[in-house]
């Protein structure tokens, strides 16, 4: 009989981690750098130093040189600024204008233009887009004199544009190439449409979180250690820390590595310990805990092969509560299911290498939604530090943070509709169509975003039409 209770024990209650101290890392022949940093220890996390060696490349940081022509353009006597809000300024050329008429004027026109504006034509564009320069009218008062010609169809200052790629992050880590994960899943471009909000908070039930990582604290909220029953989920382990880490690094700081958020919230749920495992009944109480103190998202990096009623209760609360749920599908090679990722109300994650293929640890099967960068991934590490690690816990957080960007960009969503999003936008890696090894493919920051907005779009539209008709 107490045999029995121990088996029942051991399958049902424990849920062991996808990734510990001890757990599954790449054995790869490189051994260093040519800088002599260590690239994998075997066995072990690889800590990262900020500044340990940088890749032989042309280091160009184009954020850097649009502040600088902005600053030139500043300078200019005949340029002048647009001041839209504290931050954000456009510029034009001051004296010049852009005027469309509305028939091709005649010689006669211009020549009255030039005279009554004491100027000259600078350019001409198609038959009917002309640029003016006075030498006595500033551009406001040329702006005033063509409007009250009848033949112009509009006229404007000759705004400046300048180049708009990407602002980057400066993290020194992401500028350093070390963050492969972030570009390949499209994050640099889906930043353009939002970087998160700090309303939509993520809750992390693992480990804990190291609360005093310079690249943590400030994207903390009040969390919980359900171990404890205190307000104290301090990381004892690291895997909680790293799995943060992927999330919310404090991005855009000079250091370390950058979050796929800017400013989402971390809300750290301790349900595990030192050891890196926790029960089925502890990591309920953090998923509860998680809902009823406002999460909008929850990762659980985390999993075992026996199924639960109390977790499954928990998730199912999550998921009425209308919480996306992501969890890590196992790190085995294996097809068979775990849980929490095997119940439906829960986005399973498979973990993708550097070619786009499955991870050779990556579990896989029927039960996969969606897959994400898992090989090495460098990120915050408890103790202050950093650290590349492997697994389907890494890949997981990738989602969990692209469901907190969505949200961002469109709070009315539910969390069928991200989870929807999600999958309809990852791009298709193996056989067409939905398969085991990758689910509906990997995820596309970009493309989610851009179809989170779109929604958004559609939704306003709906709502106006609505208000018309009830009025």
């Amino acid at each position: 009989m107490r045999n029995t209770k121990v088996f029942v024990l051991g399958a049902s209650l424990i849920l062991f981690l996808a990734l510990t101290a001890g757990g599954i890392f790449r054995r790869d022949d490189i051994k260093a750098d040519n800088y002599g940093t260590p690239v994998q220890s075997e066995g072990k996390p690889m800590m990262i130093k900020p500044g340990a060696g940088r890749q032989q490349m042309v280091e160009i940081n184009n954020v850097q040189m649009g502040e600088g022509i902005k600053k030139q353009l500043d300078s200019q006597q005949e340029v002048t600024l647009i001041h839209h809000n504290k931050k954000d300024t456009s510029h034009y050329y001051d004296h010049e204008a852009t005027v469309d008429f509305l028939n091709e004027p005649s010689a006669e026109d211009i020549d009255q233009i030039t005279r009554d504006i004491k100027g000259w034509v600078v350019n001409k564009h198609f038959d009917s887009i002309y640029i003016f320069r006075s030498t006595v009218m500033e551009t406001p008062e040329m702006i005033d004199y063509f409007k009250k010609r009848t033949n112009v169809e509009y006229v404007e200052p000759n705004f400046i544009l300048m180049q708009n790629q990407v602002n980057l992050p400066n993290d020194q880590l992401y500028q350093e190439n070390y963050q492969w994960n972030l570009p390949v899943i499209g994050t640099e471009q889906g930043w353009d449409i939002t970087r998160g909000s700090e309303d939509i908070e993520i809750a992390i039930v693992d480990t804990g979180v190291d609360l005093d990582h310079p690249e943590l604290r400030n994207r903390l909220v009040k969390g919980y250690n359900v171990l404890n029953e205190n307000n104290e989920p301090d990381d004892d382990n690291g895997h909680g820390t790293h799995v943060a880490g992927i999330i919310a690094s404090e991005t855009n700081n000079n250091e370390g590595v950058a979050g796929i958020t800017w400013f989402n919230k971390i809300m750290p749920i301790k349900a595990m310990g030192a050891k890196g495992y926790g029960t089925t009944f502890d990591i309920a109480r953090g998923i509860v805990w998680a809902v009823d103190n406002g999460a909008d998202v929850i990762n659980l990096s985390l999993g075992n092969y026996q199924p639960s009623q109390v977790l499954e209760e928990a998730v199912r609360y999550a998921y009425s509560k209308n919480v996306v749920m992501v969890s890590a599908a196992g790190n085995d090679g294996s097809d068979q299911p775990t849980y929490p990722s095997a119940y439906p109300e829960v986005l399973s994650v498979a973990a993708v290498d550097y070619d786009g293929k499955r991870a050779s640890f990556s579990n896989y099967g029927e039960y996969i939604d969606i897959a994400a960068p898992g090989v090495y991934i460098p990120s915050t590490y408890f103790n202050k530090q950093y650290a590349s690690l492997s697994g389907t816990s890494m890949a997981a957080p990738h989602v969990a943070g692209l469901a907190a960007l969505i949200k961002s960009a469109n709070p009315e969503l539910t969390n069928t509709q991200v989870i929807n999003i999600i999958k309809n936008s990852a791009i298709d890696l193996g056989e067409k169509g939905k398969d085991n090894d990758f689910g509906n493919g990997l995820i596309d920051v970009n493309s989610a975003l851009q179809q989170a907005k779109t929604n958004k779009v559609e939704t306003e539209k709906y709502r106006g039409s609505l208000f018309q008709l009830l009025r």
